[in-house]
C-alpha cells in the first residue's frame, strides 16, 4: 500500500508539475473574479521556476543530503559484504541494445566493481526490482551481475535481489537473503543524496551499515554552491532534492526510519 500511495503521490505532486500547474491556473484565474489571486499565484510559480532553473537552488537543497555521510577512510577494514542499491542501469535500453546502458546512478555499479577488487573476500549483493505500478519484471539486477562478472568479479560472489520496488524493500528483502549478523559490517553503495534514507532503512533492517556515497552532484566544501548554466540540469537537481527530502519525511512518519534525518551520530 505504501509503495502504491507513494507512486500515485509523485504522479500527481511532482514539484515541477505542481509549479507549472500553479502558473497555468494562475493565468486562467487572472481573467476572472479572482484576478488578484490568480496573478499572484502565476507570478509566484513562475518566479520559483525561474529561480530553480537559473540559480543553484537545487544544489543548496541537495548539499546537506550529500554531505551527511562522508566516504569511509581508505584503510577501512574489510567488510562482510557490499550492498549496491539499484538505479545504476537503464533496464529497457540495456535489454533493447544488448549492452549495459547506465542511468544517472551508474557510479553505483562502477564503484562497486572497484570495491569488489579492493575487498576480494567480501560478498556482493545488488538489490533492485521493478518500480512499475503494473508490476512488471526487471532485469537490472541480472544485468548488473553480468556487468560485474565481465569486469572480472567472480560470479559466485554476487547475489541479486530483484523483487524490491523502493528503498525500504531494498533493505528488508536483502536482509532476508544475506541474514546480517550484529558483528558484520556491510558497505552500502548508493548515490550520495540518497544515502541518509538508505542508511536509515538498512539500520532498521538489522544491518551494521557503512556508507559509501557515490554519484555526487555537489563539489563539497568551499566549491559550493556553483553556478550551472544549464536550466534543465538545475531543474532536475531541484526536483531530485525535493523528492528526497519529502521521501525522508514520509519514511520517518511511517516508521520506516527511526530519525527524520539519519546521520552518523544518531545512535550515539
Amino acid at each position: 500500500m505504501f509503495f502504491i500511495a507513494s507512486k500515485i503521490f509523485w504522479m500527481l505532486a511532482s514539484p515541477i508539475d505542481l509549479l507549472l500547474a500553479g502558473a497555468l491556473v494562475g493565468v486562467l484565474l487572472a481573467h476572472g473574479r479572482h484576478a488578484r489571486f490568480g496573478r499572484a499565484l502565476a507570478l509566484a510559480a513562475i518566479l520559483i521556476l525561474v529561480a530553480a532553473a537559473t540559480l543553484p537552488v537545487g544544489l543548496l537543497l541537495i548539499a546537506p543530503l550529500e554531505d551527511r555521510f562522508p566516504p569511509p577512510p581508505a584503510d577501512l577494514p574489510p567488510p562482510e559484504g557490499i550492498i549496491v542499491l539499484g538505479g545504476a542501469i537503464d533496464d529497457l535500453a540495456s535489454a533493447a541494445r544488448g549492452q549495459t546502458v547506465f542511468d544517472e546512478g551508474g557510479e553505483r555499479l562502477t564503484e562497486a566493481v572497484i570495491l569488489a577488487r579492493r575487498y576480494p573476500q567480501a560478498r556482493i549483493a545488488y538489490t533492485g526490482g521493478s518500480a512499475s505500478l503494473t508490476g512488471g519484471t526487471s532485469t537490472e539486477a541480472l544485468q548488473a551481475r553480468n556487468f560485474m562478472v565481465a569486469m572480472g568479479v567472480a560470479p559466485e560472489r554476487v547475489t541479486i535481489e530483484d523483487k524490491s520496488r523502493n528503498t525500504d524493500e531494498n533493505a528488508r528483502f536483502t536482509a532476508a537473503i544475506v541474514h546480517p549478523q550484529p558483528s558484520q559490517r556491510w558497505l552500502i553503495v548508493t548515490s550520495a543524496f540518497h544515502m541518509p534514507r538508505a542508511m536509515g532503512v538498512f539500520e532498521k533492517a538489522g544491518f551494521h551499515p557503512i556508507a559509501y556515497p557515490v554519484a555526487f552532484r555537489t563539489l563539497g566544501g568551499e566549491g559550493d554552491p556553483r553556478v550551472i548554466l544549464d536550466p534543465a540540469k538545475n531543474l532536475s537537481i531541484f526536483q531530485l532534492a525535493l523528492h528526497e527530502w519529502i521521501g525522508l519525511a514520509a519514511y520517518w512518519a511511517s516508521g520506516r526510519i527511526d530519525h527524520l534525518f539519519p546521520g552518523p551520530g544518531n545512535d550515539e
